[in-house]
């Protein structure tokens, strides 16, 4: 038996190594080399202080009640809590074995059983072609931010576009853990924040090498954000990588330093004919109208007048019947009358003189009072 149930060091006569000092000495004539530790008295001192902890007579009986009692506290352990913003994720040995909502669980403690809790509802933000201040003390960063400051990043930013341009394009991808499969974000990506990056830049870059870069400037601006976010969730499924693209902002689209002043006068034409354009459609809209307007009020006033100058020439041959058939039962009645009416409407407004029948005696002329032109002094004193 190697070690002594009385404890004590053994005699150099048995000691393995012999009397040169062995692992612990100074080697083969060395002398006076250190001793290995007595693992006997360890053993021993570990037993008496053992005894001296636990109650007298406690047996085998309290071992086992003692054994017992620490399993339980050690299968108690495995209660967790999962925040309300929160999925958590059992493993045994490692393996993944399911997820658990907010609230109290349970799985098993370690080193058997493990969990991983992941924030599925928090919103992360990931820049590409700058990196973003530290936000002030006690201020939030806020996802929906659109202006891009901070220290550039060209070897990020800057793209080749469909017409071998070169275009700086700062943009900000939103995006979360997808609550459907967060297992997917916690095992199939290494580095899920830098995957997604990388994924935001490949895509941007593929949808910029698409296009020219005097409509990146301008009018596709606002297209490229739903493409971009489009293939970066493509290309994320496929990678099962448990990440939801919710947004892509693009911050800014600019050509390289060297030629911005050009470009933004070229950009300042367009706007300018494109400006001129609607002004010039808006007067359209406003001329053409009154024209049509002023177009229809004159045919209608000639489809008035026709109508008009109808019915007169219908009136008045109908007038004309009637006095035709008034002639034909009085010839000569009728012929007096329209003498009459004829010679009214000829003299009635001229000055008259009247003159008497000399072959009925009367005289040459006879006495004729103007009286209409005293009728502004009728009623009255001149």
């Amino acid at each position: 038996m190697p070690w002594s149930d009385q404890g004590g060091p053994r005699n150099q006569n048995n000691n393995p190594w012999g009397q040169q000092g062995g692992p612990w000495g100074q080697g083969p004539g060395g002398g006076g080399g250190q001793q290995p530790p007595d693992l006997e008295e360890l053993l021993r001192r570990s037993q008496e202080g053992l005894q001296q902890i636990l109650p007298s007579g406690f047996g085998g009986r309290g071992l086992a009640i003692l054994v017992l009692l620490t399993l339980l506290a050690w299968l108690l352990s495995g209660f967790y809590t999962v925040g309300p913003n929160e999925i958590g994720l059992n493993l045994i040995f490692g393996k993944y074995r399911g997820k658990t909502q907010a609230g109290l669980n349970y799985n098993l403690p370690a080193p058997i059983g493990s969990v991983i809790k992941l924030a599925v509802t928090d919103r992360n933000v990931t820049d590409v072609g700058f990196r973003e201040e530290a936000p002030v003390e006690g201020r939030r960063r806020a996802p929906g931010n659109v202006v891009a400051r901070g220290p550039e990043a060209p070897e990020e930013s800057l793209m080749l576009t469909g017409d071998e341009n070169i275009a700086d394009v700062k943009f900000r991808v939103v995006w979360q853990i997808d609550p459907a499969k967060p297992e997917d974000y916690a095992f199939n990506v290494a580095n899920p924040p830098l995957t997604v990056k990388a994924v935001a830049e490949s895509a941007m870059r593929e949808i910029v090498g698409q296009s020219q870069i005097q409509k990146i400037l301008t009018a596709d601006r606002k297209l490229i954000e739903p493409a971009c976010q489009a293939l970066m969730q493509k290309v994320l499924d496929d990678y099962h990588s448990g990440v939801m693209v919710l947004q892509v902002l693009l911050l800014s689209v600019d050509p390289p330093q060297s030629v911005i002043a050009a470009f933004r006068d070229v950009t300042a034409a367009q706007q300018d004919l494109q400006r001129l354009g609607n002004e010039a459609e808006a007067y359209a809209n406003r001329v053409v109208p009154e024209a049509r307007g002023a177009a229809a009020e004159i045919l209608q006033k000639a489809e008035a007048y026709r109508e008009q100058t109808v019915a007169e020439a219908r009136g008045q041959a109908a007038r004309f019947e009637k006095i035709y058939e008034q002639y034909k039962n009085a010839p000569a009645l009728t012929r007096q009358r329209l003498y009459i009416e004829t010679m009214e409407r000829v003299l009635g407004g001229a000055e008259k003189v009247i003159l008497d029948d000399p072959s009925k005696g009367g005289a040459s002329v006879a006495p004729f009072v103007p009286l209409p032109s005293f009728a502004p002094f009728q009623g009255g004193r001149k």
